[in-house]
């Protein structure tokens, strides 16, 4: 007998298909079987498992395009394991882990262990990115091919910028051969100067030292003058300004093949929140000034910034119960990106799709990967989301390992119900009930 799960009942939102509509969805040993009117799909479901997703959103499986997994090496902040459990808690069925582990995910071997661990867990789709560079040095271009086929996704030093242009041109030409994307932490060093905080009138108050504006955008222009002369694919993580956005309009105005995500943190708080040096707070980039969170926004609900990301970055508590100037920066957002990302649509007026697609096919097309999209034959993940339900988000009950959360206590309106990966439900908000 064949495996079945049907979904019905929900408002299927398809960006990738154009498909936004009362359907059912038939999935079969794993893949999408097929998708029709309410009440359609009956005969052929005779046996299924059924998901209600009465007054659901029935969407392609969320797609997180930059989480730090921390595992090797880092295993008290997060492991792959319970970095899934929260990826499938938060809605995502898919996520892409960057480099920054020890040893540095810079050759075949740590690469293979990441989708070893990742298949042991048995909860999300777990897909690598490789480092630009040998130990994230900077220095010398680590084996991309090597990695390429071991099964990374795109290439990135994220945490660390590129600072030598000549290195940053060979990456984006390499990577170029393997049609992947660099994607870049952009950072001027010379600029940010050990900053902690953006600068302006808030770190001179609170006497912390700031990173400027200037050093994110100004690494940017390089970048997309970088793309001008090889040709290569550059995707920008964690866009925070209002230049950094314009940088990357006028790039896609004239064709270049540059893309950019926002995380969270970035489009609903300001540098205000540091206020009372809270660690959870510090992150890199900074929080900037409330101009620039409404540039994000504005360059989201436009196109210019193609995806939503955590950044998700797990720290131990020790990590960051320390003063300001010494804490890790960082933010976990695996549980929270998809409550937030609603807020644009209940609060701020964006469309349906356009949230959606953020969080699905956009960043699987960066990617590469087959995934975002609800399309007969393709892999069947999904995600049922309840976007009425008023919930109060509570760090201290997450899945992950750590706690770092400047989202602790905020009331939410909209989570996923029920995620399901592969044809199978990975996690549902019910079952969770039941267990508290």
């Amino acid at each position: 007998m064949p495996e079945m799960l049907l979904v019905a009942g929900g408002t299927v939102v398809d960006p990738a298909n154009g498909v936004e509509a009362a359907r059912d969805l038939l999935l079969v040993d794993g893949l999408v079987h097929a998708l029709g009117e309410p009440g359609s799909l009956t005969r052929d479901a005779r046996g299924a498992e059924v998901v209600d997703a009465a007054g659901c959103w029935v969407t392609p499986g969320l797609v997180d395009m930059h989480v730090h997994l921390r595992e090797p090496g880092y295993e008290y902040r997060e492991t792959i394991a319970s970095g899934a459990e929260a990826a499938v808690a938060g809605g995502f069925t898919s996520v892409a882990c960057m480099a920054n582990t020890k040893p540095v995910n810079d050759n075949a071997a740590v690469t293979e262990y990441i989708l070893d661990r990742a298949r042991a867990a048995a909860r999300a789709h777990v897909f690598p990115i490789g480092a630009v560079s040998v130990g994230l040095e900077g220095k010398q271009l680590a084996e991309i091919g090597e990695m390429r086929r071991a099964g990374i996704v795109a290439v990135s030093d994220d945490g660390h910028a590129v600072n030598d242009s000549g290195l940053m041109r060979r990456a984006l030409e390499y990577a170029r051969l393997f049609d992947m994307a660099v994607i870049a932490h952009e950072e001027d060093c010379g600029l940010a100067h050990r900053g902690v905080m953006n600068e302006g009138p808030t770190s001179i108050r609170l006497g912390l030292r700031g990173m400027p504006a200037a050093a994110e955008e100004a690494m940017i222009a390089r970048d997309i003058a970088l793309v001008e002369l090889t040709g290569g694919r550059l995707h920008i993580a964690h866009v925070s300004t209002a230049g950094s956005v314009e940088l990357v309009r006028q790039a896609k105005r004239r064709g270049l093949a540059v893309t950019a995500e926002a995380a969270p943190h970035h489009l609903f708080l300001t540098e205000e929140a540091v206020e009372g040096y809270d660690t959870n707070a510090k992150m890199n980039p900074p929080l900037r000034r409330e101009r620039d969170v409404e540039a994000l926004r504005e360059g989201l609900r436009d196109g210019t910034v193609d995806a939503i990301a955590s950044d998700h970055a797990p720290h131990h508590a020790d990590e960051k119960d320390v003063e300001f100037d010494q804490a890790n920066f960082g933010v976990i957002g695996l549980e929270t990106t998809l409550p937030l990302a609603l807020r644009l649509v209940h609060d701020h007026g964006f469309a349906r799709d356009r949230m959606v697609r953020a969080l699905t096919v956009a960043p699987a097309r960066i990617l590469g990967i087959p995934r975002g999209t609800l399309s007969q034959g393709v892999v069947a993940d999904v995600t049922v989301i309840d976007p009425d339900a008023v919930w109060t988000y509570q760090v201290a009950e997450s899945r992950s390992k750590s706690r770092n959360s400047p989202f602790d206590g905020w009331e939410m309106k909209g989570r996923a119900r029920c995620t399901i990966v592969a044809g199978r439900v990975s996690w549902s908000l019910a079952e969770r009930n039941e267990r508290h």
